[in-house]
This record gives C-alpha cells, sequence and structure tokens, in this order.
C-alpha cells in the first residue's frame, strides 16, 4: 500500500511527524518502532523502510489516526545539506539564451535558437552538472507564507522535483546512483535575482547566499513520497501557478542531467548523506521569462505529478 511520510500540524498542540495512508495520518509515535520524526525515518532508511512497510501492509488504519482534513502539512523534514541544480532544464536555458541575444538586438532569433539546442545537446552529452549549495533555515512549510524580502525586487519562483537521500553516497557512479534515494518532494527554489550578481564585484560571478537563501524561500512539501511509489521520476509534470496562471509546465524528462547523473557528480564531490535534499532545476517559465516578479499578495500554487501540492501566499513584513 503507498504512503508519504509527512509533518503535521493539528488544530490544537503541536506538530507530529505522521505517514499518510489516503486521506488517514498515523501519527509515527503510534506505531511502535522507535522512531518519532522523518529525519530519523531518513537517518535509518534502510531499517525504516522495511518498518513502515510491515506497519502500513496490513490495510487497517489504525484507530489513532487522523483524518488529513483535520490537519495543516508543515515542511515535512528539514535537511542536513541542500544541493541545487541551476540551468538543467533544456527548454529554459535556451529560451535564456535566445531571451538574451534578443536583448542585444540579434537579427536571426531563429539561428540563436538552433544554436542554443545544439549547445544543450552538447552540454548533455560531455558536460557536467552546475550544483551549489544552499541553507536550510531557508525551508518553510507548503502553505506557510513566503515572506519577500526588503533586500531586492526581482523575486522569482522556480518549482523543481526534491531528491531526498537515504543512503550514505560518496564517488557513486550513475548506475548505483538511485540506490541511495529515499524519496522525492515538491520544492520551490526561490531566487531574488537582482541579489544573484554582485555589480561590485562581478569577476566573483554569483552570489548564491544573497540571492536564494531568505527565510521561507524554500517551501517544501507537502510531504515525502518513497521512490517506490514513483514509477519513473523522469517522467513526472511539474506545474507552478501564480493567481491561478500557469506559468510553469513541463515534465521532468526536459532535463540536461538525470537524477543518477546529478548523484554521480555531487557524490564526487563531497558526500551525499541520509536526509540530504538535491534539487534537480526548474524548468521553463520563470518570472525573469515573463518579465514578473513576485508582490505581496501573490498565491503560488505547485504540484508534481503524484507528490501532492503547494500553496504559498506571498506577503511583506
Amino acid at each position: 500500500m503507498a504512503y508519504q511520510l509527512g509533518t503535521f500540524r493539528p488544530a490544537v498542540g503541536d506538530a507530529f511527524a505522521g505517514v499518510l495512508v489516503g486521506e488517514q495520518v498515523v501519527p509515527l509515535a503510534e506505531l511502535g518502532f522507535g522512531a518519532t520524526t522523518v529525519e530519523a525515518l531518513l537517518a535509518d532508511w534502510a531499517r525504516s523502510s522495511a518498518a513502515l512497510d510491515a506497519a502500513v501492509s496490513g490495510g487497517a488504519v489504525p484507530a489513532s489516526a487522523l483524518a488529513l482534513s483535520s490537519l495543516t502539512a508543515a515542511a515535512p523534514f528539514v535537511p542536513n545539506q541542500v544541493f541545487q541544480s541551476g540551468a538543467n532544464y533544456r527548454t529554459h536555458v535556451v529560451q535564456l539564451m535566445v531571451a538574451a541575444a534578443a536583448e542585444q538586438g540579434a537579427d536571426d532569433l531563429d539561428d540563436v535558437r538552433a544554436r542554443a539546442v545544439a549547445t544543450m545537446d552538447e552540454r548533455a552529452s560531455s558536460g557536467t552538472p552546475y550544483v551549489f549549495l544552499g541553507l536550510p533555515s531557508a525551508v518553510c512549510g507548503p502553505v506557510d507564507d513566503v515572506v519577500l524580502p526588503p533586500t531586492g525586487v526581482q523575486h522569482d519562483w522556480e518549482l523543481e522535483l526534491g531528491v531526498v537521500i537515504g543512503a550514505y553516497a560518496y564517488l557513486v557512479d550513475r548506475d548505483r546512483a538511485m540506490d541511495c534515494v529515499a524519496g522525492y518532494v515538491i520544492v520551490n527554489d526561490l531566487s531574488t535575482r537582482d541579489r544573484i550578481f554582485r555589480p561590485d564585484i562581478p569577476s566573483l560571478g554569483t552570489d548564491w547566499l544573497a540571492g536564494k537563501n531568505a527565510p521561507t524561500f524554500l517551501p517544501l512539501g507537502p510531504w515525502v513520497t518513497p521512490a517506490r511509489f514513483v514509477p519513473d521520476p523522469m517522467d513526472l509534470r511539474i506545474c507552478l501557478s501564480l493567481n491561478g496562471e500557469v506559468m510553469q509546465d513541463e515534465s521532468t524528462a526536459d532535463m540536461i542531467f538525470d537524477i543518477p547523473r546529478l548523484i554521480e557528480h555531487v557524490s564526487a564531490i563531497t558526500p551525499l548523506r541520509p536526509g540530504d535534499l538535491l534539487l534537480t532545476g526548474s524548468p521553463a517559465g520563470n518570472g525573469a521569462h515573463y518579465g514578473r516578479y513576485l508582490r505581496a499578495g501573490d498565491v503560488m500554487e505547485g504540484a508534481i505529478t503524484g507528490l501532492g501540492t503547494q500553496r504559498n501566499r506571498c506577503v511583506i513584513r
């Protein structure tokens, strides 16, 4: 029986970790196998997943289960490390290259597009992923308010598939990479575009600390779906709407570097550990493409096939 893992807030009382089975949530504390947080489950995922399977396989929902409708989903877990992939969707990168050429007055945009596509093909066959680090302190829940900071004005959405790591992985080749995946989660990896590049020191390149790590800039959840319940993570639909208008609508099949290649790349540099979060990049349709950035009162709704839905309102405090 399929299930998801999450952290839930009741109307009264403290948040708790639970197993979502259908529309019922069973508190982990009621299952009797020790772990009471999603973080603890991930820390010993091989054993925990077997225990979860056994607990859920009977099909009967315990009397201690609560209706999902009576609870609010919080961030399902707080990751140990956050690895963020940039420029990893073919259509997205081609759009950006064509837009940049148009701004510079290029005459033949069809030729620019053809060259951009060829560049992406070459990058996929012989290039390497672009991955940088984020901060767990940016995490918020799937229905929490996103607070737009006063530093910068070009606040942008970036809905992504998040890969939750469930086993130690160092120097892992792509053929074995999926063995370290515990599950998948929706992530909105927000950016403040006008803080990413430093005009005072342009030679140093990107400033990801300033551009991506404001509090609430990493809505996570609503829950973690174990990998065995996601038949093909490279065939999922990613869709984000802003105030009801679809802005991003793409398949994970458009990734330049797939999940095994990303894991291979990161683990060649530093170990991946249980509870780490690997983001796989955002598809076409960001605010930078539309020239429209987030404002107070905006509502983002994000969904990925089989992984649930987020709904975050933007505020200024």
